[in-house]
């Protein structure tokens, strides 16, 4: 049996292990769906509470209001994407006996709802960049390649789910961005706690270029099967994407956040200096 059977063989034992409704395009667009109506939700939850809570929150500017709810989303998202792709390298599944063609029913699960986290991603910050008359364009180019390659997954379907996945695991950074940012809006920019979880998402920036490293050496120890079995336009995506993040994005903000460290600025407003120690005391708030 030659090289070229196998790899139908392998494609077709991961056809039959699929569930039969992520073969359809309606259930495929119902996940869509409703990943973006969940993160838009979340969206719109933490603007609620937050209104309700929060006395940083309600002396925020409008723009960083939406950011700071963006911010809550990126979060959330980050925290499945951790899961989806630890569990990709850790667990033994297709995706990981067949890495080029592998697919699983929950693998296509975080491919749809993720891809409806990114439409919702470029929407808001699109929105956002008419309203408040700004574009931030590293920002915008990342958006564009992770829904066009996550879209492209969709599409061109017969592709593996190994590399999608991995590539979600690069939201590990997320949720201590997060965290980051509102505490840092809040005053607390000088607390041990602050500090700590600072030096935990610097760890995962530098975790993110290990990452983006291991994802040149599978792709390079794999070339013939990914130029056999991978759509061109999915290579013409994602390699640039993936040029991007390792010599310019991840670098860039690598070194952000390290120097934030150091001076605690708010360097997503035009380095605007942030209060100190919270909300002036002797005044009654909830936070």
């Amino acid at each position: 049996m030659d090289s070229g059977q196998l790899t139908r063989l392998g494609a077709e034992q991961t056809l039959h292990h699929l569930s039969a409704e992520y073969l359809s395009w309606e259930h495929r667009l119902q996940l869509m769906g409703a990943g973006f109506a969940v993160y838009t939700a979340v969206f719109l939850l933490s603007h609620i509470l937050s209104m309700a809570l929060s006395h940083t929150y309600n002396s925020l500017l409008a723009k960083e209001k939406v950011f700071w709810n963006l911010a809550v989303t990126r979060g959330v998202f980050g925290l499945q994407s951790i899961v989806a792709g630890l569990r990709t390298l850790t667990e033994d599944s297709m995706l990981s006996r067949d890495r080029v063609n592998g697919q699983e029913d929950w693998s296509w699960f975080h491919i749809l709802t993720a891809t409806g986290f990114f439409v919702f991603e470029n929407v808001a910050l699109h929105t956002s960049s008419l309203v408040f008359w700004s574009f931030d364009m590293p920002l915008a180019t990342h958006h564009f390649f992770a829904l066009a390659g996550y879209a492209g997954a969709v599409v061109w379907d017969s592709t593996g789910h190994f590399l999608p996945m991995v590539t979600l695991l690069m939201e590990m950074s997320t949720p201590f961005t997060c965290i980051s940012w509102m505490l840092l809006k809040a005053g607390y920019a000088h607390t041990s706690f602050w500090k700590a979880n600072q030096w935990v998402m610097i760890h995962m920036f530098h975790c993110r270029m290990v990452l983006s490293y291991y994802m040149w050496y599978f792709s390079c120890t794999h070339w013939r099967e990914i130029n056999a079995h991978v759509s061109l336009p999915q290579r013409l995506l994602f390699f640039p994407g993936l040029v991007l993040l390792t010599f310019v994005l991840n670098p860039i903000w690598t070194h952000k956040k390290t120097m934030q460290l150091l001076n605690p600025v708010d360097w997503n407003f035009g380095n605007k200096p942030v209060p100190v120690n919270g909300p002036k005391k002797g005044k009654s708030h909830k936070e």
